[in-house]
């Protein structure tokens, strides 16, 4: 037996309506395939990054430490996103600090896994500059630099220990350019360098076109448990909505202006869209450099600029793909389920909804035990104080198999169907499907994706610490 535990494990089920004594917990499916190979092609032009270890994580062969440097000749545009917890840590802090002074340009990112510099007062915020100050160093000098700081900072891990700060800084200070790389190995490194319950790196890359031009984007997150964002700049008012942290860079010319709202309304739509258990971390953070290295003599995309939508589609696309990375390498589970609500009279209401079905527990533990139990999804939409209130006979419930065949109804206009459980057992044992939700009350949608408790969920939580 492995740490943890053996792969079946048989429960006694307390039921009053199941005949069945016993009950099977399932194990999580693999997830390596997730990771792939990608060429090096399709990677950004003026990026050079890698990841190391430094000693936060007491294992050597465990990366630790990323650094990410963009090369161009000026400072790339920058835009990000933070959590709205109260208890910002001090890398959110020192992170929006210098998007603020920087007038939206930087020029690298430094993360470390392992401690998440969280409720650590004085000696954080100190912790999180020296990295800063640190990873400035090994950038050229520009005048336009002197007076600010070029480098976002972040951190993961445990919350309310302080960092090994020594043992970083001399990280940082140990690289020379030789260190980084800009192929698929130094992007690999770095991805890797962000995990902490991540059972594999999340790494996407590629093309799209602009005006006639073809420009790259990559990017890397990571994420599996604490896992319900609701980020956003940091003067943007709050709205509904293990630690998550995110980059996504790319060699388009865009204004810092335009990058931060595609940024938000891709967040929005991805990264503020997923949920694993439910829980807001003091670190979740997303930038995004774009440093034009690809783009010539080309002026920046502003928000008026015709091609501003389809960059923001585009960049709305990628941050969902990354973002369902991190779901389905939720901790403990076993199945990736979109849900999706349409019919309603806002984009607000509608996303309020799949929030609260994506996060109820009830919900999520019957999706494991892979029961139909409908009634669970009705009772969180329910719960919802919406613009226009719901009306139960315009309502409508589906679940739709990823695999093209025939959805089940199992509520139509507020009425029941009668039920094929074999079918619903069929769609609900697979990994990947997606619940319906028809609220009759508008043409406003949003998705959300999630996934199910399971028991590995609670073992992996109740000691994570040890």
């Amino acid at each position: 037996m492995n740490r943890f535990g053996p792969s079946v494990l048989p429960l006694r089920r307390f039921s009053s309506t199941s005949s069945s004594p016993t009950f099977v917990a399932k194990p999580a499916p693999a997830k390596a395939r997730h990771h792939v190979q990608i060429p090096d092609t399709s990677f950004p032009h003026g990026y050079s990054l890698t990841g190391v270890h430094c000693g936060v994580k007491k294992n050597p062969s465990i990366l630790d430490l990323t650094v990410i440097l963009s090369t161009s000749s000026k400072p790339a545009s920058a835009a990000a996103c933070f959590t709205r917890n109260a208890f910002k840590a001090a890398p959110v802090l020192v992170s929006q600090d210098v998007l603020e002074k920087s007038a939206g340009r930087a020029r690298a990112i430094v993360t470390n896994s392992g401690c998440a510099n969280a409720v650590t007062g004085k000696q954080g915020l100190d912790d999180a500059w020296a990295m800063v100050k640190a990873t400035d160093a090994l950038l050229p000098k520009s005048e336009a630099s002197e007076a600010t700081h070029d480098t976002f900072v972040m951190s993961t891990g445990v919350i309310g220990q302080n960092l090994p700060i020594s043992k970083i800084l001399s990280g940082i200070s140990s690289l020379v350019p030789s260190s980084l790389g800009s192929d698929f190995a130094a992007w690999e490194r770095a991805a890797k360098a962000f995990m902490t319950t991540d059972t594999f790196p999340k790494l996407r890359a590629r093309t799209f076109s602009l005006g006639g031009q073809t420009f790259r984007m990559a990017g890397m997150d990571k994420g599996a448990g604490m896992i319900h964002p609701d980020m956003g700049p940091p003067t943007h008012p709050s709205q509904l909505h293990a630690t998550l942290l995110g980059c996504i860079l790319t060699d388009a010319a865009v204004s810092p202006q335009a990058l931060q709202s595609a940024l938000t309304y891709a967040v929005d739509r991805s990264f503020n869209s997923i949920s694993v258990d439910g829980d807001m971390s003091t670190n979740d953070t997303i930038v995004v450099l774009a440093n034009g290295a690809a783009a010539g003599e080309t002026k920046e995309i502003e928000e008026n600029d015709p091609l501003f939508p389809a960059f923001r589609e585009e960049l709305t696309s990628f941050a969902a793909e990354l973002a369902q990375l991190v779901v389905r390498d939720g901790e403990g589970a076993t199945k990736f389920v979109t849900v999706s609500v349409e019919g309603a009279p806002t984009f607000t209401d509608a996303h309020r909804v799949a929030s609260k079905i994506s996060t109820s527990a009830l919900v999520k533990t019957a999706l494991y035990g892979e029961d139909a139990n409908w009634g669970r999804i009705l009772a969180a939409t329910g719960s919802v104080s919406l613009s226009t209130p719901i009306d139960p006979y315009r309502v409508n419930v589906t679940f739709v198999p990823a695999d093209g065949s025939t959805p089940l109804p199992v509520l139509v206009r507020g009425e029941p169907e009668l039920v094929d459980e074999v079918r619903a057992k069929e769609i609900l044992s697979e990994e990947d499907f997606e619940i319906k939700v028809d609220l009759g009350l508008g043409s406003e949608c949003a998705q959300y994706w999630t996934c199910d408790f399971s028991y590995e969920y609670v073992r992996i939580n109740g000691d994570y610490r040890s």
